[in-house]
């Protein structure tokens, strides 16, 4: 087992990257560096020298993510939305056994419908939505959580997707951001939870029809999260440290 260096956090920054590729693409245009560029821009805006940050993208060998970059991956943020049945279930075992071993992962919007994030909650991760613009009020219901250090309370977004609840997870360890929409819908938009060694920050807001990765207060959201899901160890998943002990065996 090893313990990783305070720092630089190295981060890896995943989009499947297929709305920028589209023609006459609209994310395209907000997004000239895609949105894996955007996001990564921004921890680094944030964050400078106390992050090391690279992207990965779904048409890559191995999706971006051998393992290799995975065990050089302090904190992996993930998007994705309309290409989840494309990634390979061995990449997402191997992010699920790096999470157990405490790598953090950060899910971003539609990501709450990916493999990955679907396989650390163990349940459908459905919610309502609606396309239409809304303006999005992102409350902050922990103010002492250091993922919400520095963020405007609210947080306002004037254009973005409506995510409404009921969102299909397991109750959250903590509950950082309650979002509302001009439609009068509510969201869990902002929560995280440990699994093994690892922590994950779920955080809803950025669709990739919105310039929401350019906004400052989102930014901070992230390079706070970035901060707060970093391991305090890297090894193997718990169960795997119980057999290598035999402490599993000489219980039987």
């Amino acid at each position: 087992m090893t313990t990783p260096a305070q720092a630089p956090l190295r981060v890896t920054v995943w989009n499947e990257n297929r709305h920028e590729n589209y023609p006459d693409s609209l994310t395209a245009q907000l997004y000239p560096t895609g949105m894996h560029g955007a996001i990564a821009e921004g921890l680094t805006e944030m964050l400078g020298e106390a992050v090391e940050v690279r992207t990965a993208t779904l048409d890559e060998p191995e999706h971006g993510l051998p393992q290799s970059v995975v065990d050089a991956t302090d904190v992996l943020l993930w998007w994705g939305h309309e290409a989840h049945p494309e990634v390979d279930d061995a990449v997402v075992d191997r992010i699920y056994d790096a999470v157990l071993g405490g790598m953090g992962i950060i899910v971003l919007h539609s990501g709450h419908y990916s493999k990955i994030f679907k396989k650390l909650m163990g349940t459908s991760c459905s919610l309502r939505w609606r396309n239409d613009g809304d303006r999005e009020v992102v409350w902050t219901v922990d103010p002492t959580h250091p993922i919400a250090a520095g963020v405007p309370d609210p947080l306002v977004i004037e254009a973005q997707e409506m995510y409404g609840e009921f969102f299909d997870i397991p109750t959250p360890d903590e509950l950082i951001f309650i979002s509302s929409f001009t439609g009068g819908e509510v969201f869990r938009s902002g929560a995280t939870w440990t699994r093994g060694h690892g922590r994950v920050f779920y955080f809803s807001p950025g669709d990739q029809e919105y310039p929401v990765y350019h906004h400052a207060g989102i930014r901070r959201v992230l390079a706070n999260g970035v901060q707060w899901a970093a391991p305090t160890r890297r090894g193997p998943a718990i169960d795997a440290t119980f057999h290598e002990r035999g402490w599993f065996d000489s219980a039987l």
